[in-house]
């Protein structure tokens, strides 16, 4: 690749701009960890796994079925 590319010319602007990062790799951290918790920890304590917990194994197609059109009949 050409060194006067544009891919060339941006990838080599965030390289070196990441490279001697001194405070933005600590803000990286706490982004990176407060993403963890967000998806994880969340997802693990607040959002069960609903279909897996109320169908039976290989009938999860059927039981979200029911459950929409339940849903959709009631006024």
């Amino acid at each position: 690749m050409k060194k006067t590319s544009f891919l060339y010319r941006a990838f080599d602007l965030y390289y070196d701009g990441f490279r001697n990062m001194t405070l933005g790799k600590t803000l990286w951290a706490v982004i990176l960890v407060k993403l963890i918790v967000i998806f994880v920890f969340l997802k693990i304590f607040f959002f069960p796994n609903f279909i897996k917990e109320n169908a039976s194994n290989g009938q999860e197609a059927d039981f979200v079925e029911q459950q929409v059109m339940d849903r959709t009949s009631k006024p």
